[in-house]
This record gives structure tokens, sequence and C-alpha cells, in this order.
């Protein structure tokens, strides 16, 4: 079953918790305190981009159509269950940036040392052990929901991609007038 992240921009209050939830989930020590300690730090699958007033969690959109893991020379990224998350073996990643290249959303980025990539991968072993993903069960406002309904899962990735594409511009757009 399809699944996706849901952002209600409404209730985002940009504290960046998904951001810090994300990277301890994905780092090597399992708390915040330890954490902080490591060098080098944890580094999120996510961002949240100021958008004017607004604060925007962004993640991979998990695309149908995978272009980051169909130009990806070794196989590193890859879609094991057909309906699951766009998986990133950092394992396999050489870091030739080819899938930060063609990611539609530029959600894909460099690791700090810049020799692997970096994605959300909806948290798959924290949902593999009955959890939401770390961005989601961190927000404090609600605003990040793991929605796993086929029907709404796909109509609300639509408005996302909708919504991230028209941010995205007028993000580049204020970025490019300043």
């Amino acid at each position: 079953m399809p699944q996706v992240i849901t952002v209600d921009i409404a209730k985002c209050m940009g504290c960046h918790s998904c951001e810090v939830a994300c990277a301890v989930a994905h780092g090597a020590s399992p708390t915040l305190h330890e954490a902080i300690q490591q060098d080098p730090l944890p580094q999120p699958r996510m961002s949240l981009v100021a958008i004017g007033e607004a604060a925007v969690p962004l993640h991979c959109q998990h695309c149908q159509d995978t272009p980051c893991a169909a130009v990806c020379p070794k196989e590193a990224i890859q879609r094991p269950d057909p309906d699951g998350p766009v998986i990133l073996d950092e394992e396999l990643c050489v870091g030739c940036q080819a899938c930060v290249i063609v990611c539609p959303f530029g959600m894909i980025r460099m690791s700090a040392d810049g020799k692997t990539a970096l994605k959300c991968d909806m948290c798959i072993d924290r949902q593999q052990a009955g959890q939401p993903p770390a961005c989601v069960e961190a927000c404090p406002t609600g605003a990040l929901e793991l929605v796993k309904d086929a029907d709404i899962a796909t109509e609300v990735q639509g408005r996302i991609r909708k919504a991230m594409e028209a941010a995205l511009q007028e993000h580049y757009q204020q970025a490019t007038t300043s």
C-alpha cells in the first residue's frame, strides 16, 4: 500500500524537531544527548525550508518512476517493495551525485563528507518495528502525518508535489533576486 508523509503547513511552526529527530534516527547513537557528541554530527534526510512566513518540511516523494534509481550506476537506490519507500543503500553508494542531479524535488543531498547521498527512507526500520517515522513522531503540532491509505496517499502525494514545486520555485526566485 503506497504511503506518504503529509504536511499541514498551517500547523508547522518551524521548530526543526522533525530534522533533529530524523538525524538522530539515522545516526549511530540512539539519543539526542549522544548524537550531538558524534563526530561528524548525524544528518537529517529531510529539510525544513522557510518560504516567506511559512515553514515547509520537505521529504523525498518516493516517486513511482524513481528517476534517482534509474540513474544510479551501482543500484544503490531501490524500491524493494513496489508499494514501499525508495531506499538508498549507503554501503553501495559511490557518491557520484547522479541521483542528486535528477531528483525533481531536490530532496537527495550529499553527506557532509561528500562520500554518499542521503535521502528519506520513511524510517522503514522504525515502521517495521511498529513505530512511525521519526519526523512524524517528533512533530509537536501534528503537522506531519504518515498516511497509509492507497487512494488518499496517491491524492495527497499529487497535492504535495504541486505544493513542493510551487515552494521550490518561490524559494529559487527569492534566492536569485537576493
